[in-house]
């Protein structure tokens, strides 16, 4: 790493973007050493155990030197990027570890505004100039290009542009093999989306099986939709533990050998409920919003607290107190690429039906974008995981740490069920909540299983009851 001891150089360190993190990893590099950066543009995207976020610079002036490359896991504090100031030409800087290739500069965008690039949208093409590198050009043979360039210290002479992909599904895209320079985008600007990965990678029927196939090189086993998953005869595939993930399996862990946990079921008809959301969806007060099973069963497990509020709790093993919370942070389980992660609504408590519509709508788009911040992820109450979009019918699950329960909710199907004294074809699921017997205990449980089940069953108890 390169000590710059000019007056004018600004070392910018790692910032704690979170409540008490102690390093984040450097996702992707927005500038390169010679480009003009102004007060508050996004310098680089880092992954910090909670979340996915943009850093944005805190001054004007020409980019001095990378001191990490991208995929570097960094301490909170240490410098990574060094800028000068005083705004004049960059001075030569000793090699930097490489960082992700640049597009050469005859390869920019023309027009003038903002361009599509990984996440969002980036700076105007006005306020950010890049300057001509010195030294002499090298080209590679692709597809070796991209490493000799890394190990010279500068970045690759490249033939045409990167694909415009956002960082999520760049990550699917390496996770089922799928080389995005063959993909065809769909998105608006050329942006290509999970989908054109996931066709990409979906092996096409109609295609004829070639008699005998040339041998590829071993590959990482990935993870694929295909029904028949190909290893390419790879007999292991190892995956780094960091960042969400690491983060979750130590909480899971954490809460599961620390909370007592207790796990209820019940089976309900929610026939009436299903219909109720389909009376929903042609609502005028509903329309543009999301409207599914999962906004009622969150409405009537927020009627259900409201009827039994000390389940709405937390353990302080330091104090030995039982903390009873006057209101709701309602989390909701995501799957993302980068992990499992569990932003709450704040204050879901207050929300009206289209409110908590919009809210739920806003979370799950910000979650499958990566975009999730920290803060969203912060004091959470009680959460709902819907395992049943897998087609699961229920599970065990285990609470988010600090939080008293947890509802699974399983695959709402079809099944006989004794109706009006009939059996009859009903919309039937099952419910499992996850509580900690330390300050909730069984009577108190079941109370809030049964009146959340008395109205998916009869719907009409969300007005009488809330």
């Amino acid at each position: 790493m390169t000590t710059m001891t000019e007056a004018s150089v600004r070392e910018f360190k790692m910032p704690d973007v979170g409540e008490g993190l102690t390093e984040a990893e450097i996702l992707k590099w927005y500038v390169q050493p010679g480009d003009t950066v102004t007060d508050g543009q996004v310098v680089c995207e880092v992954e910090t155990a909670k979340a996915a976020v943009e850093l944005p610079i805190p001054y004007d002036g020409v980019v001095r030197a990378l001191h990490f490359p991208e995929g570097t896991t960094v301490d909170v504090g240490t410098a990574i990027i060094a800028v000068d100031v005083a705004g004049g030409a960059a001075a030569p800087v000793a090699e930097q570890p490489a960082a992700q290739p640049a597009q050469p500069a005859e390869e920019e965008p023309k027009a003038q505004g903002r361009q599509p690039v990984l996440v969002g949208y980036g700076v105007s093409t006005s306020s950010t100039k890049r300057r001509p590198r010195k030294g002499p050009e090298v080209t590679v043979p692709a597809p070796a290009q991209a490493i000799q360039a890394e190990l010279n210290g500068h970045a690759p002479v490249i033939d045409k542009a990167r694909p415009l992909a956002k960082p999520p599904v760049r990550k699917l895209a390496k996770d089922l093999g799928v080389d995005l320079d063959t993909v065809t985008p769909s998105g608006p600007d050329g942006i290509i989306t999970r989908e054109d990965v996931h066709a990409a990678a979906t092996p096409k029927a109609a295609e004829p099986v070639a008699p005998a196939a040339t041998a590829a090189p071993a590959a990482t086993a990935p993870v694929t939709p295909a029904p028949v998953a190909s290893y390419d005869g790879a007999r292991e595939t190892r995956i780094p533990v960091k960042g969400v993930r690491k983060a979750t399996a130590a909480a899971m862990v954490g809460s599961a050998f620390t909370a007592p946990h207790v796990t209820e079921f019940v089976t309900v008809d929610v026939t009436r409920t299903m219909k109720l959301v389909e009376e929903l969806k042609q609502d005028k007060e509903m329309q543009g919003l999301r409207v599914n099973p999962l906004l009622l069963v969150a409405k009537a497990l927020l009627v259900a607290i409201k009827r039994n509020p000390e389940i709405n709790a937390s353990w302080d093993e330091a104090n030995q107190e039982i903390v009873q919370k006057h209101y709701v942070n309602l989390g909701i389980a995501a799957a993302t690429p980068r992990g499992l992660i569990v932003p709450n609504i704040k204050d879901a408590h207050d929300k009206t039906l289209p409110q908590l519509a919009a809210a739920l709508g806003e979370l799950v788009s910000t979650a499958r974008e990566g975009k999730t911040s920290p803060a969203a992820m912060q004091g959470g109450t009680v959460t709902i995981t819907n395992v049943g979009v897998f087609g699961v019918d229920t599970g065990t699950p285990i609470l988010n740490p600090g939080e008293s329960a947890i509802l699974a909710i399983g695959a709402i199907k079809l099944q006989p069920w004794v109706h009006k004294g009939k059996v009859k074809p009903r919309q039937v699921t099952t419910l499992a909540l996850s509580f900690d017997h330390r300050l909730v205990d069984g009577e108190l449980g079941s109370k809030v299983l049964a009146d959340l089940a008395a109205i998916l069953e009869q719907p009409k108890r969300l007005i009488t009851w809330a």
